[in-house]
């Protein structure tokens, strides 16, 4: 059974930065692609940017490729996302899991995710 616990997320104000933890049980992360992915109001949940097992190799879905960058501790069996210089379009529930590399599709049961707000 694997298991998926997002943190970090919270209501921060235009501009500001965040960072937000994805703690994974039942699957060693390096050994499987990751990735995360955000949902916001009143539309379908969204690929944001995946990491290769290896941690080599970096996508990304239709965001701004500068202001998010993934990283993974694989002793601690962790992924993280730094978010930088955040706008309004960024509020959503940002899920992390495990992912297909190239339909960049979740692989694994969704979690509960992390909310990120965004205030003007």
């Amino acid at each position: 059974q694997v298991q998926l616990r997002e943190s970090g997320g919270g209501l921060v104000q235009a501009g500001e930065s965040l960072r937000l933890s994805c703690v994974v049980s039942g699957v060693s992360i390096g050994d499987a692609d990751m990735g995360w992915f955000r949902q916001s109001a009143g539309k379908e949940r969204e690929f944001v940017v995946a990491i290769s097992w290896s941690g080599n190799i970096i996508d990304y879905g239709d965001v701004e490729q500068a202001r998010f960058i993934v990283s993974k501790d694989n002793a601690k069996n962790t992924m993280f996302l730094q978010m930088n210089n955040l706008n309004s379009e960024d509020t959503a529930v940002y899920y992390c899991n495990g992912v297909r590399w190239g339909a960049w599709e979740e692989r694994y049961s969704w979690g509960q995710g992390t909310q990120v707000t965004v205030s003007p």
